[in-house]
């Protein structure tokens, strides 16, 4: 049975899901022919090589994603859908990610590399050291004919008249660049002039900022003795460069307004804080005056008068304190003399009693007596020689 035939649109749309089913997300690679930049934000070009050409499209979602613009002549890679558009009946790509052809090669040694070199410890925050606040010099490690090279003129120009400045001239791109950057980084080192370098250069696509990715910039700024700023590219590119320098600038102009500071504004500060010095001292002073004025100084005559006065009292009261120290000594005296008077045998004779002594010893006892010798005889005055006659012992 013959089948009933197709329309031109009912054939359009099977081929549409015959692709779809059949290829899905594909890569192509193919050289930029014409584009076109519409005011809708969508890109329109053709990809083509020796045998055929392809439309394509990368509509605004998808480029607003990618940090460059192809170029006509560009050699690319388009990761995308196909889709057939009815109303001409022709096929065209739906670019979902756009590269240059060779960098997902360039990304994967990049990435390796990052690797290596973050193991290694060249990336570590540790590692950053801080700017000097106000440099002496400074050092800028770029190319002499780039428009980064005037930035930076032009800012550290305006921010602090005057400053020394030494350039290293070096190629920023293409073969051998990265040798002669970190060749350049070396110098500016060993020149020993600046206190800071800058190492950089304006925006570019990614094989034009390639040499600030390679190892041997990398490691020539992690090793240099002096703090670097990197400053590669537009704030939206990253390189090594930047993962190894003290400090990461977005662009070569913000790259001298990091390292640094307006002078005049460091003026103002300087003067402010001159003036709350002046004021802090001034305020010191007139509390020290103030304190002076409430001491009153006193009349040296009158100390001495006062000195006099008291040395005068004292010895007062010293005479009074031994007199009444005197007295109290007499009585005591007397009352210990009348103790002992009291008990003395003087007080015995004084009544009318006598006392016997042989040689000087009371006699107590008659028996001791010899007939005719003598004793003395001691009364309550004076003395006597007696002889004993007889003696008569107690009954």
């Amino acid at each position: 049975m013959q089948r009933a035939p197709l329309t031109v649109t009912q054939l359009t749309h099977a081929l549409s899901d015959l692709v779809h089913e059949n290829f899905g997300l594909v890569q192509v690679e193919g050289e930029v022919g014409r584009i076109t930049f519409a005011r809708s934000g969508h890109w329109y070009l053709s990809l083509k090589d020796d045998g055929a050409v392809l439309d394509a499209a990368v509509f605004r979602g998808a480029n607003s994603r990618m940090s460059w613009r192809p170029q006509e002549g560009d050699r690319v890679v388009a990761t995308g859908e196909l889709s057939i558009y009815a109303p001409r009946g022709s096929y065209s790509l739906i670019v979902r990610r756009l590269e240059r052809a060779g960098v997902g090669d360039l990304l994967a040694r990049l990435e390796a590399l990052k690797g290596a070199l973050a193991a290694e410890g060249l990336f570590a925050p540790e590692r950053k050291r801080p700017l000097p606040a106000v440099p002496r010099a400074v050092g800028v490690v770029t190319s002499p004919t780039g428009a980064a090279l005037q930035d930076i003129l032009r800012v550290l120009d305006e921010r602090w008249p005057g400053l020394p400045v030494y350039i290293a001239p070096c190629m920023v791109q293409g073969a051998g660049a990265a040798q002669q950057i970190a060749a350049a980084l070396r110098l500016v080192e060993a020149h020993g002039k600046a206190d800071v370098i800058i190492v950089g250069r304006g925006g570019g696509s990614a094989e034009d900022l390639w040499a600030f990715n390679e190892e041997p910039v990398v490691r020539a700024v992690a090793a240099c003795a002096i703090p670097v700023v990197s400053a590669v590219g537009h704030e939206t590119d990253t390189s090594l460069c930047d993962l190894a320098a003290d400090v990461r600038a977005a662009t070569p102009s913000h790259a001298a307004e990091l390292v640094v500071p307006e002078r005049d504004a460091l003026l103002e500060i300087v003067d402010g804080l001159a003036a709350r010095l002046e004021l802090a001292v001034a305020r010191q002073v007139q509390r020290r005056r103030d304190r002076l004025a409430g001491i009153k100084l006193r009349d040296p005559r009158r100390r001495v008068t006062e000195a006099r006065l008291r040395a005068d009292d004292l010895d007062a009261r010293l005479r009074r304190a031994v007199a009444l120290r005197v007295e109290r000594s007499r009585r005591a005296a007397e009352l210990h003399a009348a103790r002992l008077s009291a008990l003395s045998p003087l007080a015995v004779l004084e009544r009318g009693y006598a006392i016997a002594l042989r040689d000087g010893h009371a006699v107590r006892d008659s028996a001791d007596l010899i007939p005719g010798e003598g004793l003395e005889l001691r009364l309550a005055r004076g003395s006597a020689r007696v002889r004993v006659e007889s003696a008569k012992a107690q009954g």
